[in-house]
């Protein structure tokens, strides 16, 4: 079976235009401006208007259109979508037939969701190289697009200070003959037993929202923060590592890591844990906060906008999530 290289071709990106500074949580909850950055790294996070034109595929459409203006192509070269979120427009049908009709897209392409938390960029990213490099699909737009600020608990001084929304887009294709440019290696894996630090069990189909849940806040997202901590850094440096590995590369090859933006101090250890000094690591959490399957594809499609990430360099997507889930990418872009 003939089998083909698979590169970036574009990206793209929407942020919601209302800015919420750590300011003003201070007047949400019992915080400081302070207590917050110092802890995480944050500054600022961007949430969507509530009014339409800013829910999770209308920012997809906006980026996807960036990323087409990039890669030089019209909608209907796309024939794959894949959409990552925990926080699609609604249940039936899935955002990515919604984006695909915003989009103008004719051409019947297939469309998928997927939910794999602040994964879910890498997951769709690891996706579309496999379906690129055997052939079933052409041209794949992977999408992390989420509107968190529907799911978080705003009285939780503990959580609400976290998350943001925002969406971040990728389109991949073929490589052509002997371009230095194409996706190196990759690893996913999930380990469901640690589900509990950091779920969601009120809204599904076991347990249905009631007007009791809203009145006690508890059908919003729930974290364990600590537990996350350890396994998110031990995880996240142990799959940059087997990626390396997997391409016959060292950590002196890598130029950019882009890692999952849920903390500054999780950045900061996977930083040391895989011996690489910070001025590698692609930082943007302080302007957007987490973004969860937003995180990555905004934060390289910045670096790639501002000319830190160039073509010919070596750049590793590193990420991790609820589920838990975790991947990673290895690429020259």
């Amino acid at each position: 079976m003939k089998t083909y290289e698979v590169k970036v071709l574009g990206t793209g990106m929407y942020a919601p235009k209302k800015i919420m500074t750590n300011k003003d949580l201070e007047s949400v909850v019992e915080t400081t401006d302070e207590w917050i950055y110092s802890r995480t790294g944050i500054r600022e996070r961007r949430i969507c208007s509530t009014e339409g034109g800013e829910f999770p595929t209308d920012m997809a459409y906006h980026a996807t259109l960036d990323a087409l203006k990039t890669a030089g192509l019209q909608p209907n070269d796309i024939d794959f979508i894949i959409f990552a979120s925990v926080t699609p427009d609604v249940k039936l049908p899935n955002s990515a037939c919604i984006l695909q009709v915003k989009l103008g897209i004719t051409n019947n392409c297939a469309c998928l969701d997927i939910s794999v938390a602040c994964s879910g960029f890498v997951y769709g990213t690891n996706l579309a190289d496999s379906m690129i490099k055997t052939g079933l699909a052409k041209t794949v737009l992977v999408v992390g697009s989420e509107m968190l600020s529907r799911e978080v608990n705003w009285k939780d001084r503990n959580s609400c200070i976290l998350f943001g929304d925002g969406c971040g887009v990728a389109i991949y294709g073929r490589a052509e003959a002997n371009s230095e440019s194409k996706i190196l290696s990759s690893i996913l894996n999930s380990d469901g037993t640690g589900g509990e630090f950091f779920d969601q069990p009120v809204g599904g189909a076991v347990t249905p929202i009631t007007e009791e849940h809203i009145k006690e806040g508890t059908h919003f997202m729930q974290m364990k923060g600590k537990e996350m901590f350890k396994v998110a850094t031990r995880t996240l440096a142990e799959n940059g590592k087997k990626c390396l590995e997997m391409a016959g590369l060292s950590l002196e090859d890598v130029d950019w890591v882009v890692p999952h933006q849920a903390n500054i101090r999780i950045i900061e250890t996977t930083a040391n844990l895989l011996g690489l000094s910070m001025d590698k690591m692609i930082v943007n959490i302080d302007k957007y906060g987490n973004t969860s399957a937003a995180t990555v594809a905004i934060a390289f499609h910045e670096a790639v906008t501002d000319g830190r990430i160039k073509r010919g360099d070596v750049v590793l997507f590193d990420a991790f999530g609820a589920g838990l889930t975790a991947g990673a990418t290895l690429l020259r872009y």
